[in-house]
């Protein structure tokens, strides 16, 4: 299952999917945390301290090693430099599956031990470097986690959890359309509503499934504002944290002494992203995967390339769960040529 956090900055995006990634492991279920914000805070909000935050590998600094390895032996790539964040599997690619060791994980994962639950691998695109600053977008850095999204396979049973960047640059590319569950945080006033409305406008046509997450929120007249603002996207609401507070703080308790009216929202949260599963549509992901790449290719990537990337299309592929366990081209996780 493919989740995203998103809502403007400042809402507690992260702080929630770090919590929803605690909830999963500590119920032994396989999670990917990535960090796909600008402001790169999953970590520590993982328990991580500063300086190791700091040395986790950035998946942005990785792209050449992902596209060759993604690229496998599919016969429409000419070269791993002719891939661009939306290029579409095909016969002969490589998959990605949540569970395998592979070189991908190897470079730019990090194991997270979280108490009383299955590690997690975290990984990272990656702040704005030195060299950055003033001549790259930072979607150049986001692409990454893209590309790989696109080439993953996943189950029920096991997660992806994306912090994503803040309010509406989610749309600067066709990554909002890879998930089975997007959680908006929100909080109860005009500005948290507007990030809403925006992104549900946005998404309208994708059949994304949007569910709004009420965050700070204080009493009986903050869940009536978000009520009455948002509707029924309205899933369930967050109130002070204690538990919270102390994590900011560098000093988490045990997560098992979250508030129970929390880890009852956390729940909430669970049982929407696992109903989902049941509206998964493998057709219009593969579609709209090769929809977004089209719109780049002539938007941008000929150009950038010196190469026709419409040409990349397997109009005979689809991606399918059943590629997590079949046999043959793009199946197998080989290691990179040496």
């Amino acid at each position: 299952m493919k989740i995203a956090f998103v809502g403007k900055g400042g809402s507690g995006k992260t702080t929630l999917s770090s919590l929803f990634i605690r909830q999963l492991a500590a119920t032994r279920i396989p999670v990917i945390a990535v960090d796909a914000d600008i402001n790169q805070h999953l970590g520590p909000a993982l328990g991580l301290d500063e300086a190791d935050a700091a040395d986790l590998p950035a998946m942005g600094a990785r792209l050449p090693l992902i596209k060759d390895y993604l690229r496998g032996t599919n016969p429409r790539i000419a070269s791993a430099e002719t891939m661009i964040k939306t290029t579409p599997p095909g016969e002969g690619s490589r998959l990605l599956r949540i569970r395998e060791d592979n070189p991908v994980y190897a470079a730019c994962a990090r194991p997270l031990e979280l108490e009383g639950g299955t590690d997690v691998r975290l990984m990272v695109t990656g702040p704005f470097t030195e060299s950055d600053l003033g001549v790259a977008c930072y979607h150049s850095k986001v692409g990454a986690v893209e590309l790989c999204l696109n080439h993953l396979v996943d189950g029920r049973d096991e997660y992806v959890v994306v912090d994503m960047t803040a309010g509406s640059d989610s749309f600067a590319s066709g990554m909002f359309t890879r998930f089975d569950a997007t959680f908006l945080v929100a909080e109860p006033t005009r500005k948290g509503v507007a990030v809403y409305r925006q992104y549900k406008e946005y998404a309208r046509d994708f059949g994304v499934i949007l569910h709004v997450v009420g965050n700070k929120v204080q009493g009986p007249d903050d869940v009536a504002f978000l009520r009455e603002e948002v509707g029924d996207d309205l899933l369930v609401t967050f109130g002070h944290s204690d538990w919270v507070r102390a994590m900011e703080k560098g000093r988490p308790p045990r997560f098992e002494t979250l508030e129970p009216a929390n880890l009852g929202a956390l729940r909430t949260l669970y049982e929407a992203a696992d109903a989902s599963y049941e509206l998964r549509d493998w057709v219009r992901y593969t579609r709209q995967m090769v929809h977004f790449h089209l719109k780049n290719a002539e938007s941008w990537g000929n150009a950038r390339t010196g190469a026709d990337l419409a040409a990349q299309v397997d109009p005979a592929f689809t991606m399918d769960e059943g590629l997590a366990t079949a046999q043959g081209p793009g199946a197998a996780s080989a290691p990179l040529p040496a």
